[in-house]
């Protein structure tokens, strides 16, 4: 393709004498012009490249059109340039948020320093390709098990405070507030505004989340949108999106509103609401409706506690009518009888036990006392002890001169042995 462009106007060219920036050194620099004379000189050797991407920018001046172009999962963005002679064969309703497949060439402007690409066709890609492309995404996530039934989290029955991620001063927005203050006129929300279509939603929408994620205040986080042609929602359906909101810590209600190809957001949310105003009715209760069950549960409580009271009363009258309770003198006079009885038998019974064990303990003392060592000594025997206590048992143990200890019936003496009495001596008798 050949173009015209300010940068060829002779005299643009760089100086002859300037060092090639190869050869540049601190005491010999390149010029700016000899610089970029040689970059558009490298880049005007590459090839026409197929691109596809989003427009995000599109400025018409003079005929050409100035634009810009991002990767379609990531924030990647480059410029295009298109020329009023390539502009004629191109679809005339091409504009920002459309999906294009373009042929570009690079290109380097010497006297701006300005690097874009030079458009030489251009086509939109169809919605039937981007569709396909969404339902390939969501059976890839469908397979990684993000839209399990049982990685979805409940959402709090009364939140204290409502995250809102919506247009500015959108429809979607005052139908979530309205409708939530209608049916709980003390909610609370904290609305973040972002873009819900075009290059800056997916942007936009997932610093909202972000920043409503990490605040503990919000219990339910609220994406709405007032619906929209599957084109318009594409940004929903952002794999960077959908894996932020299966990552949140805080339950996440996709409300864009959108029945027929509905974005891949719906399946990854925690809960999907059909409308804004349905969200609104699924996040918070209705005060009239909670009222009535109060009074409803209330009601049920007096009642089963009226019927137990009635219940037990009927028992206790009951009871109360036997003869036993309605007459007890009889039965009392009965028992204390029994009783009186009863502790006559109990005494005689100890009594003649404590008598037993008396005798038992007169004989049990008259048998120790005949045993006794002092009953011994009383009938005139002694006990002769050595030095330390020992007990004399035989005379050879005292040898003439030994000190010996004698006890007595009576108190004890001390005695020196003469030695052992030869075997003619009788010992002395009782």
């Amino acid at each position: 393709m050949t173009s015209f462009r300010s940068d060829d106007v002779a005299g643009e060219a760089p100086p002859a004498d300037a060092v090639a920036p190869r050869d540049s050194t601190a005491d010999a620099p390149t010029s700016v012009a000899r610089l970029n004379a040689t970059i558009r000189d490298f880049v005007a050797r590459w090839n026409t490249v197929w691109v596809e991407g989003e427009i995000t920018s599109w400025n018409l001046r003079g005929g050409n059109v100035f634009a810009r172009m991002k990767d379609t999962r990531s924030d990647a963005q480059v410029s295009l340039r298109v020329w009023s002679t390539v502009r004629a064969r191109i679809p005339a309703d091409l504009g920002v948020g459309d999906h294009v497949i373009a042929a570009v060439k690079a290109d380097y402007f010497v006297k701006a320093g300005d690097f874009s690409f030079i458009v030489s066709s251009m086509k939109p890609v169809g919605l039937g390709d981007q569709l396909e492309r969404l339902e390939k995404l969501r059976v890839q996530l469908r397979h990684e098990g993000l839209f399990a039934a049982e990685r979805k989290k409940p959402l709090p029955f009364l939140p204290h405070v409502i995250g809102l991620i919506t247009g500015e001063r959108s429809d979607a927005e005052k139908d979530v507030h309205r409708n939530a203050e209608l049916r709980w006129p003390h909610v609370r929300f904290r609305t973040e505004h972002a873009a819900v279509q075009g290059d800056r939603c997916v942007p936009e929408t997932l610093a909202a989340l972000e920043r409503l994620d990490a605040d503990p205040d919000v219990d339910v986080i609220v994406i709405a949108r007032g619906g929209g042609d599957p084109q318009t929602l594409l940004g929903f359906s952002d794999e960077r999106l959908i894996r932020a909101v299966a990552a949140a810590r805080t339950p996440v209600v996709s409300a864009i509103g959108h029945e027929n190809d509905h974005p891949l957001l719906d399946d990854v949310a925690d809960l999907r609401a059909s409308t804004p105003t349905d969200a609104a009715k699924r996040v918070v209760p209705d005060v009239g409706e909670q009222r009535a069950l109060i009074a409803q549960l209330r009601s049920r409580a007096t009642s089963r506690v009226s019927q137990r009271i009635a219940h037990d009363i009927a028992q206790l009258e009951q009871l109360r009518s036997r003869p036993v309770l309605r007459s007890p003198e009889p039965v009392i006079e009965r028992r204390a009888q029994e009783v009186f009885l009863l502790a006559a038998r109990g005494r005689d019974a100890v009594t003649r036990g404590v008598e037993r064990a008396g005798r038992h303990t007169d004989e049990l003392r008259a048998s120790l006392r005949a045993l006794s060592p002092a009953a011994t000594l009383a009938r005139g025997y002694a006990i002769a002890h050595l030095d330390g206590g020992v007990i004399l048992r035989d005379a050879a143990d005292a040898e003439a001169g030994t000190a010996l200890t004698v006890t007595l019936d009576r108190g004890s003496i001390r005695a020196t042995s003469e030695g052992e009495i030869g075997e003619g001596t009788a010992p002395v008798s009782e």
